[in-house]
């Protein structure tokens, strides 16, 4: 029997110091709600990183900087693409990403002369060489930062991945 009660006391004790494990709050702590900040910081940074693609024809590139919508976000993910680019109207050129994006928390589109955008009701990705009016379904994906000179000349099979 004295042999089951100390067993028992030290089975406790065990317990109890296991449970009662020295883990710290950042209240109690500086250190770790400077180290809890710092990880924070850096997930938040990842997350809104300024992603870019390159949409290339042959040797020539435009490259564009995606805003962090949603739908940019989304049409990010989906690469790398090998699209056709065709001619739409007299100011765009269009192309069909696999899956259709979701523009919850995306920005209309301005008319603004290398706007990417998508239009909503065809699911179609845009971008822009001309002026444009502005369109309730039409959602801003970012712009182009280098290569505007083949905004307008691009067509056909091209390729779209990110810039690393």
């Amino acid at each position: 029997m004295n042999k089951l009660l100390t067993a028992l006391s030290l089975l406790l004790a065990i317990v109890f110091l296991v449970g009662c494990g020295s883990e710290e709050t950042a209240s109690e702590n500086p250190s770790v709600a400077s180290t809890e900040n710092q990880k924070e910081e850096t997930t938040m940074e990842s997350t809104t990183q300024a992603r870019q693609i390159r949409i290339q024809s042959g040797a020539d590139a435009m490259i564009f900087q995606l805003n962090d919508s949603t739908a940019a976000n989304e049409l990010y993910e989906q690469l790398p693409l090998t699209v056709e680019l065709e001619e739409f109207g007299s100011n765009e050129k269009i192309f069909y990403p696999p899956e259709k994006l979701n523009t919850a928390n995306t920005p209309k589109a301005a008319n603004k002369i290398g706007c990417l955008a998508y239009y909503e009701p065809w699911g179609d990705v845009v971008i822009f060489y001309d002026s444009f009016s502005a369109n309730g379904s039409l959602y801003e994906l970012g712009e182009v930062v280098a290569g505007e000179e083949f905004l307008d000349a691009f067509s056909g099979n091209v390729t779209i991945e990110a810039v690393e």
